[in-house]
């Protein structure tokens, strides 16, 4: 591996993280039971059969991005709140187990470091706690801060609901969060979020996959190769004056040899 000089610093001031299936795995099982809960919505609150509620959820998230914003935009009065209640209130938190490799590889990032969601950010705070990685990120991201003019909609399409991967979604998280994106990294594990971050001007990380997708800079299978795939996050530092962090080699082959433990 080839390191940078002591005068180079990093490219990258902040990184995104996604939160779902991103700093966890999908074998977590959090991604299928959001889905029957999502149909179990439909089921309860508009009265279809089991497999036609699985029907519709594909269909409005293939033309919507997801249930929410397809049921608001054919005019249902879906409360954003209610339903990310009932979807994300039964899930079973408890699979997700605290990570304390990833704690060590995060706490060793010393940019700033912010989640950027679809979810609410209830969701959001409860995945982070059960991973015991609240105190990692600066910021949270999340469906209220990409929507923030929802709450005050008279009719249900006034304002659509915006979600990665729109570029609406991604400009607003790069407005709220104060970033430079060409000194941003963007780190995600749906190709189509990568693409529309690249399409922005972020530099990206396509997690849990071998192989890039379409706008990927760089893929890491797992979040514990990070060190690995992107060795710049800790070499040098930000070229901001008094901002600058040091890194030296013998400090990343340190970052490195506790990462990979176990991977």
């Amino acid at each position: 591996m080839d390191f940078c000089g002591a005068a180079d610093y990093s490219p990258f001031d902040c990184l995104l993280f996604d939160l779902d299936d991103t700093l966890y795995p999908l074998s977590t099982g959090i991604a299928p039971a959001c889905k029957r809960n999502i149909d179990d919505f439909l089921v309860e609150r508009f009265g279809f059969s089991k497999e036609k509620a699985s029907t519709v959820r594909i269909e409005l998230f293939k033309s919507y991005g997801s249930t929410l914003a397809g049921l608001r935009a054919l005019g249902y009065d879906i409360d954003a709140d209610d339903y990310h209640s009932f979807v994300h209130g039964r899930l079973p938190y408890d699979a997700i187990k605290p990570d304390p490799q990833l704690r060590t590889l995060l706490k060793s990032i010393v940019q700033r470091k912010l989640i950027f969601t679809n979810s609410d950010r209830t969701h959001a705070i409860k995945v982070l706690e059960r991973l015991c990685l609240l105190d990692c990120f600066e910021q949270i991201i999340s469906f209220e801060t990409i929507n923030p003019n929802l709450p005050n909609s008279t009719r249900p399409d006034e304002f659509p609901v915006v979600l990665k991967p729109s570029i609406d979604a991604i400009k607003t998280a790069i407005i709220a969060a104060d970033v430079d994106p060409r000194r941003t990294l963007f780190l995600d594990d749906n190709p189509r979020n990568i693409a529309a971050g690249r399409a922005m001007g972020l530099s990206t990380v396509l997690v849990g996959q071998q192989e890039k997708s379409e706008g990927a800079d760089y893929v890491v299978e797992n979040m514990v190769n990070l060190p690995k795939a992107v060795p710049e996050i800790w070499i040098g530092g930000s070229d901001g004056g008094d901002q600058r962090i040091a890194r030296t080699r013998s400090e990343l082959d340190a970052v490195l040899a506790a990462m990979t433990v176990g991977a």
